[in-house]
């Protein structure tokens, strides 16, 4: 594994062609369905749309690129931006690159408030305003602070127990998902199908509702790195170089989850996303963390969008989940990795 790791030097380099895959990806994102738009035409479409201006083209076209694909494309693109860099951040904080922003409870609190919401026959006004995605962020956020307040003792929170507690929540979270669904009847369907993740109910409203807290999210992020990098030593050398360590874990924690709540809220469960970007992008170009948080966003949201695209056009018929895809590519990747793990340990 480390005769792949790239140089720091090379991060320009490994920048870009991330930067370029996530440009392509979402034009062929845009571009393929069961209507195509060439690339001409959405260039044409966006330059009309930003210039006040109507496109004299096919205005079908238009309509499908504006008010279908495009939001769908962006809101896969922040949400694989936000679970790889909240991975990247909880792998550092771990000091375990089989960490996932999933580990400390956010899926089984989402999952569990966003079913409740889905079984309760609510209006359909409700439904039309987000209460499933505010639900499902509410939900993430109540589950990893349960965790964090069992794992603190004595004014400490230690990871190995957030960890544990993290299991524990997602254990109850997850009996009060099944309870629910098995209790739903017929609204067992709608469950099911944010369970299994996708961007089926993506529009501009969701887009802008989801953008500001993974936004600021990353941002604290992005200047807990210095800090991230300090904790790869060990608590005590990190506290003896004037870190303020249960500051920065729970910081850490808070921003991560953050994040990742707002992701999961958007898109239901979709698993591996902060566990592949992160690992590959800490291969090529080091683990240092500011480029790592950066290029794992990059990478994230290139690799969702594709895994969105895949999950749309696989099946002649009709969408398949995303989850089923991320699952289908990140199960034999998280066995391989764990697989490389043992033998370096060994």
């Amino acid at each position: 594994m480390a005769a792949l790791r790239l140089q720091p030097s090379r991060q320009p380099v490994v920048g870009f062609a991330l930067l370029a895959a996530l440009v392509g990806s979402m034009a062929l994102g845009v571009a393929v369905g069961r209507v195509a738009i060439p690339i001409a035409d959405q260039i044409s479409i966006v330059a009309a749309q930003l210039g006040g201006r109507t496109f004299e083209g096919d205005t079908r076209l238009a309509a499908i690129l504006l008010d279908v694909r495009l939001p769908r494309v962006i809101l896969a693109a922040l949400t694989g931006a936000a679970l790889a860099t909240a991975g990247a951040a909880l792998q550092g904080l771990f000091r375990n690159p089989l960490a996932d922003p999933y580990l400390v409870g956010v899926s089984s609190g989402a999952s569990a408030a966003a079913v409740l919401v889905l079984t309760m026959s609510l209006p359909p006004l409700a439904y039309a305003l987000g209460a499933v995605q505010l639900a499902a962020f509410g939900g993430g956020l109540a589950a990893v602070s349960l965790a964090l307040v069992l794992a603190r003792v004595g004014g400490q929170t230690s990871v190995a127990s957030l960890l544990l507690a993290g299991i524990a929540v997602a254990a109850i979270g997850g009996a009060l998902s099944s309870f629910l669904l098995f209790s739903s009847g017929e609204r067992i369907f709608a469950a099911y199908a944010w369970l299994l993740g996708g961007f089926n109910t993506s529009s501009w409203e969701l887009v802008l509702r989801v953008a500001i807290p993974i936004g600021a999210g990353l941002v604290v992020l992005l200047t807990l790195a210095p800090s991230l990098d300090l904790l790869q030593l060990d608590e005590e050398a990190a506290a003896a170089m004037g870190l303020r360590v249960e500051r920065t874990k729970l910081v850490t924690i808070a921003a991560a989850t953050l994040v990742a709540a707002a992701a999961v809220s958007a898109s239901g469960l979709i698993a591996f996303v902060g566990l592949i970007a992160p690992h590959i992008v800490r291969l090529l170009a080091g683990p240092t963390h500011r480029p790592l948080l950066v290029l794992s966003a990059l990478g994230g949201a290139a690799f969702l969008v594709l895994a969105d695209l895949a999950a749309r056009t696989v099946l002649p018929d009709g969408n398949l989940p995303v989850g089923v895809v991320t699952a289908a590519i990140g199960g034999p990747f998280f066995l391989i990795l764990l697989r490389l793990r043992q033998e370096r340990i060994a």
